[in-house]
């Protein structure tokens, strides 16, 4: 399929295969095995025949394997994986699906990336370094200004830091960082989940909100004037919160998103509230990304155990945002 879907069509989704060690080809057949995916999109899976057929074998899948060479079918059927197959050097396989899923997304032949997951250490193959994902679709589309949203359960939550050591954390929250994952917010806010005017809550980095610099001075000079500038603008955002005072009050509606420091700050609440059924979205990109919210576990892969629930809820988001995009 070569143009852009109309509002009467199901929407084109690229789901890339992920690390081949690792959970990601089981998962992604798990997921197209599962009864209704047809029913609201055209899956389209990116990456490797082989993985992938070894993946079917192992879950005794009745999923058939269709290669395509590129996405000119229009009439996908179900019980079939239909597969886009990149084929490049196993060191660079991963980079290379992912470039692939870039660029489909960009000439609109897709409405929407869904990615299972890669180890990181995949992406020096690209020659340079990117903490995940989101950094790497970044650079391929030349955007200064991404950020990863965790969407699971009650909450939204979006990160100023993602994948850093907590050694280097405090010297990494920026009063820009701040600044950018606020505007991220609020766009996500309001382009993806449609309010017009959403409430953000910003979670402080220290204990207490620092207590007035009694247990560190981020939130009064780096993080309270990024605050400042996002009001300035008409942004509605919270004054610096504790961490679980930000948290609580999100779950009671009482805030939409959550802007947190750190990953773990994050995560902990996303993933006892939604395991397995959160979502990894990414904000700021030309196109639709998403990703579940687990990683390679490679001491489960090939046992036929991995959950596919992330995916499928990566995978709903996907088609509901692409969705919402046609109208």
């Amino acid at each position: 399929m070569t143009k852009k879907a109309s509002a009467k069509q199901k929407p084109v989704i690229g789901i890339t295969m992920g690390d081949p060690s690792g959970i990601g080809p089981e998962v992604v057949v798990k997921a197209l095995a599962t009864p209704g995916i047809w029913k609201n999109c055209q899956p389209w899976v990116i990456g490797d025949e082989t993985v992938l057929r070894h993946a079917i074998r192992t879950l005794g899948s009745p999923l058939k394997i269709k290669k395509h060479p590129d996405l000119q079918e229009t009439h996908l059927s179900p019980k079939t994986l239909h597969l886009l197959q990149v084929t490049a050097p196993s060191e660079r396989l991963v980079v290379e699906i992912l470039k692939t899923a870039s660029s489909l997304a960009m000439s609109k032949k897709i409405q929407a990336v869904v990615t299972a997951p890669i180890h990181k250490s995949n992406l020096v193959a690209s020659g340079r370094h990117f903490p995940g994902h989101t950094e790497f679709f970044a650079a391929q589309v030349g955007v200064k200004e991404a950020g990863m949203m965790m969407v699971g359960g009650p909450l939204k939550v979006m990160l100023v830091t993602t994948h850093v050591s907590l050694r280097d954390l405090p010297g990494l929250i920026t009063q820009e960082r701040v600044e950018t994952a606020i505007r991220l917010t609020h766009q996500a806010l309001v382009n993806y989940f449609g309010l017009k005017r959403p409430r953000i809550a910003v979670a402080a980095l220290n204990p207490h909100a620092g207590e007035e610099g009694l247990f560190g001075l981020e939130e009064m000079k780096i993080i309270w004037p990024a605050i400042e500038s996002a009001r300035s603008v008409g942004m509605m955002v919270s004054p610096p919160l504790p961490a679980d005072t930000a948290f609580r009050k999100a779950v009671q509606r009482e805030h939409d998103a959550v802007v947190a420091m750190y990953h773990d700050q994050a995560l902990i609440p996303v993933k006892l509230l939604a395991f397995g059924k959160a979502v990894n979205l990414t904000v700021g990109l030309p196109f639709i990304r998403t990703s579940v919210d687990h990683g390679t576990a490679e001491d489960i892969a090939g046992k036929g155990i991995a959950n596919p629930g992330s995916l499928l809820a990566a995978i709903k988001l996907a088609v509901k945002l692409a969705r919402r995009r046609q109208q």
